[in-house]
């Protein structure tokens, strides 16, 4: 299942949500200020991977962020902005 990194107090994450349960397309929703357990897998995930070496540098937090099944990170929301619909999703 789809898994995504996020804050209910980030307005990218509540229409990355939004655009997911508009789509109907089912997601696990990891709130990275719910738990402290929450908080140190993201940012394990966040401090080992380069993709987030950019986000890192500019001082950002790097949420939304989607995994897939296949362990596939991206940070990008535009494959939900244009109602494209995944097909492992």
């Amino acid at each position: 299942m789809l898994k995504l990194y996020g804050a209910e107090i980030c307005s990218d994450c509540r229409e990355a949500k939004r655009l997911l349960e508009q789509q109907a397309i089912e997601y696990q929703y990891i709130d990275i200020t719910a738990s402290t357990k929450n908080l140190k897998e993201f940012l394990a995930m966040r401090d080992s991977l380069p993709l987030y070496d950019s986000v890192r540098a500019e001082g950002r937090i790097g949420i939304p962020t989607f995994v897939w099944d296949d362990g596939t990170v991206s940070l990008d929301t535009g494959w939900l902005k244009h109602e494209f619909r995944c097909a492992d999703c």
